[in-house]
């Protein structure tokens, strides 16, 4: 094996010679171009962790050209003699700087959370949540690099008046990295310590039975979809992400029975929901029949998807409702 300094000429050399060589640098130990037959020149470093008994081990640092040019190489060996010399296997270091920039990166690592969670609701407030507002400040960094400044940056990008929408992202942050540390991704929760963001004063105000009876007669002007929904949601109680994603293979209409599924439920357990007889009315009318389909979504976009034009819905629907009490008003003061 040849031996000499590691420079651009002694690399052109060898890679004319033809040979399958190495050309050990003689300033840096273990520091090597190899040749392959192809005629290929990559740079190497040999190196022993523990001293003359344990068994020599061969780094590739890279081929020969852009970046790793008989400069770059060198510096590259030096940096990591520096890391063996402290006991650090430097193929050891690389993949766990490979499995950080790609396994651990939050935007990947997110993604894989998002999947395991249970539930159709708890997965579309997780995945919701990362998209709009923890995604775009944590990007790709690491998760073992997280730290308390980096997670309170999140809630600092969110306007104080979303206090529920505070506490949502606070709750599934919270979920995500202890479901790391539970993996062994990460040793400690950055968001350890951290108080909990207040709960969302309670409501001191309901809709009167008036109020309830201007929404219901207003509610099938709105949209196809939002209209039942809302009178749906007037009958049964339900939460509106539950009745919005009703599946027709959830209904009963002969035992008047709406099983909800434990992954749709926000609390993961399944519910039975009697069906009284203006919610059945409701159904026929959205199936077109007293028969109602054996299975599919009740409530789908004409492209097919699950609706979501909540707030456009909301919009026309107090339009619809202020209208109305306008035209109650002009006929009272013509009477």
């Amino acid at each position: 094996m040849a031996s000499g300094k590691i420079t651009k000429r002694s690399v052109d050399a060898l890679i004319s010679s033809g040979q399958h060589d190495i050309l050990w640098d003689d300033s840096i130990k273990g520091f090597g171009a190899k040749r392959t037959k192809a005629g290929a020149v990559s740079y190497v470093l040999q190196f022993r962790m523990g001293g003359r008994e344990s068994k020599t081990r061969r780094y590739t640092i890279g081929s020969h050209g852009s970046p790793w040019t008989p400069a770059t190489a060198r510096a590259e060996a030096e940096r990591l003699a520096i890391l063996i010399a402290q006991g650090i296997d430097p193929g050891e270091a690389e993949r766990q700087r490979r499995r950080e920039s790609v396994d651990l990166a939050f935007d990947n690592y997110s993604d894989r959370f998002a999947e395991a969670c249970v539930g159709e609701g708890w997965r579309r407030l997780v995945k919701r949540s990362l998209e709009l507002h923890v995604k775009p400040v944590l990007g790709s960094k690491p998760l073992p690099n997280l730290t308390r400044i980096d997670i309170v940056a999140v809630f600092d990008r969110m306007p104080r008046a979303q206090i529920a929408n505070i506490r949502n992202v606070f709750a599934v942050l919270r979920r995500l990295l202890r479901w790391a540390v539970s993996r062994g991704d990460i040793d400690r929760s950055p968001m350890e310590g951290m108080e909990t963001p207040p709960p969302v004063k309670p409501r001191d105000r309901w809709l009167s039975d008036e109020e309830l009876g201007r929404i219901w007669m207003a509610a099938p002007n709105t949209h196809s979809c939002f209209g039942p929904i809302i009178r749906l949601l007037i009958v049964t109680g339900q939460r509106r992400e539950e009745v919005s994603s009703l599946r027709w293979e959830e209904l009963n209409r002969k035992d008047l029975l709406w099983t909800l599924p434990g992954e749709r439920a926000k609390n993961g357990e399944p519910n039975r929901i009697p069906l009284n007889e203006l919610a059945v009315a409701i159904l026929d009318e959205v199936a077109g029949s007293a028969i109602w389909p054996r299975s599919g979504r009740m409530f789908t976009t004409s492209r097919g998807g699950r609706f979501t034009g909540y707030s456009k819905g909301k919009i026309k629907l107090d339009l619809l409702i202020k209208t109305a009490a306008n035209r109650y008003r002009t006929g009272d003061c013509m009477t």
